[in-house]
């Protein structure tokens, strides 16, 4: 079991849009259970590869005691709306009101090259967002907006080294 260590804002791999995985290799398979091992652990509901320093689209998700990855996910078929709060590994401590799609339609791929669809709503949904803007090199702070991403930007200036 390997749990690796999660990038903190700061971190240019977080900023940087990750690379299509090409490859359905060995590599895959251990970055897939690495990624798995690492959202196991307590209070966390999903991980993506940019956060432990590997700029490829993959991400792993705990949600409702379901564990699981994604690789190169697209999402589509956005429905409803849903605001709640956010928090993210690679911003320590704080979290957000966020507003994000309530359903969505996440299509990719397995570690294996087998495609994969999986349908999310609530906080599913939520977390599959989530973990597809780590891809794209955006964070949830980028979403907000008005005063709370300004008090977000001075909390996050406050709480993280540079």
């Amino acid at each position: 079991m390997t749990v690796r260590p999660i990038r903190i804002f700061g971190d240019p791999v977080l900023r940087t849009p990750a690379e299509e995985v090409t490859d359905f290799d060995a590599q895959l398979r251990e970055l897939v259970r690495d990624l798995e091992d690492t959202v196991r652990e307590p209070g966390r509901a999903g991980v993506a590869a940019p956060q432990i320093g590997v700029s490829l689209r993959v991400f792993s998700y705990n949600v409702g005691g379901q564990v699981g990855h994604m690789v190169n996910p697209v999402l589509s078929d956005h429905a409803g709306e849903q605001t709640d709060e956010e928090g993210c590994l690679s911003l320590p401590g704080l979290g957000y009101e966020t507003r994000r799609y309530d359903s969505v339609v996440a299509r990719g791929f397995d570690q294996h090259g087998e495609p994969l669809v999986i349908e999310g709503t609530g906080f599913l949904a939520r977390a599959l967002q989530h973990e597809t803007d780590h891809l794209d090199g955006r964070l949830y702070i980028d979403t907000l907006t008005g005063d709370v991403r300004r008090q977000a930007l001075r909390e996050l200036r406050r709480v993280v080294p540079r």
